[in-house]
């Protein structure tokens, strides 16, 4: 059946479908930055599933990396090891005719409805994410980097909280969310980030707390931020790696909750990250001190967002075991009075396989959507 069958028939069952694929079109047209007729080959061809569409748009102009210097990566219960990156390592993600556009301040669409469009000037609610995004997997890294920026593009958050990168992926987000603030918790091997859009959030002040015992160069990094109007404190930190490492982990997460706890009570505290806890380990020292909460626990322990590293949906390490784990978790501490941010919804993102048979990440990311109320 060819398109303009398929359009009689969809005018026949009603106008919903067209007008969903309409926007769908106008989407991925603002994203690949090209015309309506072939963001509609596009999407057909791959089932007008939005994000499978922009991924195999992208993919053709991507050259490789090359693998020359690549160290093993060695997995220890399903937990990758964090090796360090090799000096000069390239990556060209894209070619210059072939980019993703993530300068505009507006989203695609929604994160409730892919095909709704919510203003970014509403100063109502902000759009949080925080993911691990695998920097140091260099297994179809300029593709994965490409759906990672297209999840951005698609969501256009206002605060984002990304671990592992690595010096060419960040060299790559400079240049493409010229929209952003982008600060890092290092400047070689691997790192965390935070990126704030720029016609959203301001960047009153930043600093970074060492780990003095890691011994995988982990830190917090830490951004004093106005948004919506608030006063907010953002925390990121990916604390240490591997079932051998819990008790450097629970010392890095001591020090993340004394400084929460350490904020003026006027300012809300937002910290998200890959933080590798195993439940059992917040039980040891005590759980989470009042006024901390957890978010996924807040909103009611959503059963879609429990696991964030999951083996059994994600085949990218090509583990032969099942591990299911909580390890990326946001947690957060409102202000006493004043302007309140409150979390409302918390979903997962990274969950489509690309057209190269892997996922952005072997991690999921978190969105959360914060309401904020006079």
């Amino acid at each position: 059946m060819d398109e303009e069958q398929n359009v009689e028939t969809l005018q026949g069952e009603g106008g919903d479908v067209i007008s969903d694929r309409e926007q769908m079109c106008t989407a991925f047209a603002s994203i690949a930055g090209c015309d309506q007729g072939v963001a509609q080959c596009y999407l057909a061809e791959n089932d007008w599933e939005l994000e499978r569409a922009i991924n195999s748009y992208f993919e053709p102009g991507v050259e490789s990396i090359s693998q020359e210097g690549n160290t093993n990566q060695e997995r220890q219960e399903g937990i990758q090891s964090e090796q360090t990156v090799s000096e000069g390592q390239q990556m060209p993600v894209t070619a210059p005719d072939c980019c993703i556009d993530l300068t505009s301040d507006e989203p695609v669409i929604s994160h409730t409805a892919k095909n709704t469009a919510v203003s970014q000037k509403d100063e109502s609610h902000f759009i949080f994410v925080t993911w691990n995004i695998d920097g140091l997997d260099f297994s179809n890294l300029p593709e994965r980097a490409r759906a990672v920026c297209s999840y951005l593009a698609l969501y256009s958050p206002d605060v984002v909280f990304l671990q592992e990168v690595i010096p060419p992926l960040y060299d790559y987000l400079k240049k493409r969310a010229v929209s952003y603030t982008i600060i890092t918790g290092n400047d070689n091997e691997y790192f965390t980030a935070i990126m704030l859009k720029k016609s959203r959030a301001t960047l009153v002040s930043q600093e970074i707390i060492p780990f003095p015992t890691t011994s995988m160069m982990r830190n917090l990094l830490v951004a004093h931020v106005k948004l919506c109007g608030s006063d907010i404190c953002l925390m990121t930190s990916h604390l240490e790696s591997t079932k051998d490492h819990a008790n450097e982990r629970m010392k890095q997460l001591g020090i993340v909750l004394q400084k929460m706890l350490e904020v003026p009570p006027s300012t809300t505290v937002i910290f998200g990250g890959d933080t590798n806890l195993r439940d059992k380990e917040v039980g040891k020292i005590g759980g989470l001190p009042s006024p901390i909460l957890d978010i996924w626990e807040f909103l009611g322990k959503p059963e879609h967002c429990r696991y964030t590293w999951d083996t059994k949906m994600n085949n990218n390490i090509k583990a032969s075991y099942t591990c299911r784990m909580r390890f990326d978790r946001i947690l957060y501490r409102s202000a006493v009075d004043g302007i309140q941010v409150i979390p409302h919804s918390l979903e997962l993102i990274g969950t489509e396989k690309l057209d190269c048979g892997r996922f952005p990440s072997d991690h999921w990311g978190l969105l959360c959507d914060f309401d904020v109320i006079l």
